[in-house]
């Protein structure tokens, strides 16, 4: 655990890292982080934000201690990103119009292995918002992951889905990876980078948060009736 939260914190140390001994097969490594946490219903807990966020930061170049200089494509990292987000839910949205159902009951050790928690919060979403959810949920950790699933469980019509996850897909990327590129080599924020990512997580979570405080207040409202 405490290895993942070092990796969550320190994206741009292992980055570097990454880039000083991987070259241009990063690129694909980046796109295998986006395109499992979109792709995959069972993995939602991947970095998307803060890794596409810091990606942008190695678009503009970052110098280390030793006087070494690692960056990234800006051109590449866009085309890359935003085919490894529009792929990975297009992949959710198959697995969900095809496996769906069964998915949803599978257990592990007795446990669920799908939350119904996550897919009931996701299934609100979609009362909420309609269609637009997709574009909205690529915003929202946990329900980006889910949100393609429950559309192809759903039976959401392709064409429909698929406008609205290359519009939500591109958006997501362009809009984190460029953050990155204009702020994240500002002294402010590289000194204090860990706090940034940091920051950029419990963002992405407030509409979680609101979401289901939210209902707990409904639910207390409702037995007071």
């Amino acid at each position: 655990m405490n290895s993942v939260i070092d990796f969550l914190l320190n994206l741009d140390s292992h980055l570097f890292t990454m880039i000083m001994n991987y070259g241009i097969w990063v690129y694909a490594i980046l796109f295998g982080f986006i395109f499992i946490e979109t792709g995959l219903v069972i993995m939602p807990f991947l970095p998307g934000d803060s890794l596409l966020f810091t990606a942008g930061t190695f678009c503009a170049g970052v110098q280390n201690d030793s006087g070494e200089t690692a960056q990234l494509s800006l051109a590449v990292i866009l085309i890359a990103m935003a085919a490894a987000a529009i792929l990975g839910d297009s992949l959710n949205y198959y697995l969900g119009s095809t496996v769906g159902l069964r998915v949803l009951g599978w257990k592990v050790f007795g446990k669920q292995l799908v939350s119904q928690k996550n897919i009931d919060k996701t299934h609100d979403f979609y009362a909420k918002h309609g269609s637009k959810t997709i574009i909205i949920a690529r915003f929202v950790p946990i329900i980006r992951t889910f949100a393609p699933f429950v559309a192809g469980v759903g039976d959401m019509h392709f064409k429909k889905f698929i406008r609205y996850n290359v519009i939500g897909g591109t958006g997501w990327v362009v809009l984190l990876v460029f953050l990155g590129y204009f702020f994240g080599n500002l002294s402010f924020v590289k000194q204090n980078f860990e706090i940034v990512l940091l920051g950029i997580i419990i963002l992405s979570l407030i509409p979680v948060a609101v979401e289901f405080i939210r209902n707990k207040r409904k639910k207390r409202k409702q037995r007071k009736e």
